[in-house]
């Protein structure tokens, strides 16, 4: 009867055991940070300002761009976000003391003219804030395909050549003396 229990009691630690087993090694899949939509997170420890969900969305030739994200200040003084890609004069954002700004949703994308990357491709980011150096980050470049991102196409209309008004002589012809 003893060896029973015995036997018993081993036989349910092994179970035990190998049902929980795998949490002694391997990570926690909820401890792991990663981007949960389709852009990137772009994180520097030595800069007061970190940038969330981060991409852009463009034309379908790649031409321009809305860059789309969400700017976390987190410091109690207001900070300013330096953006720059290559051969594109720099984007800057300045954001409140402890607050969020949500481009593309409460606040205007920032637009790219010149981007020269078509949607699927990513582009090589540098941010910067405060005294730290910056990160270089690659950005995945969208397009609107999906519902949710097709009002964030940028509008280039703007960009077609306007047609140049030409003056038209509407004098009346001098009397005949």
């Amino acid at each position: 009867m003893k060896s029973r229990l015995v036997a018993s009691a081993a036989l349910s630690a092994v179970v035990l055991l190998g049902a929980t087993g795998c949490t002694f090694i391997s990570p926690q899949a909820t401890k792991i940070e990663y981007a949960a939509s389709d852009g990137v997170n772009v994180s520097d420890p030595d800069a007061p300002i970190d940038v969330r969900n981060v991409f852009i969305v463009a034309t379908e030739d790649g031409s321009v761009g809305n860059l789309i994200a969400a700017i976390v200040n987190p410091t109690d003084e207001k900070a300013t976000l330096t953006i720059t890609l290559e051969g594109i004069d720099e984007l800057t954002v300045t954001v409140p003391a402890g607050e969020t700004v949500s481009l593309g949703a409460d606040e205007e994308p920032l637009r790219i003219v010149d981007l020269d990357t078509k949607p699927g491709a990513t582009v090589e980011i540098h941010f910067q804030s405060g005294d730290a150096t910056g990160v270089k980050t690659e950005v995945p470049v969208l397009d609107g395909a999906l519902p949710y991102y097709a009002d964030l196409v940028p509008d280039v209309s703007e960009r077609a050549p306007q047609p140049t008004p030409v003056p038209t002589d509407t004098a009346a012809p001098a009397p005949a003396e």
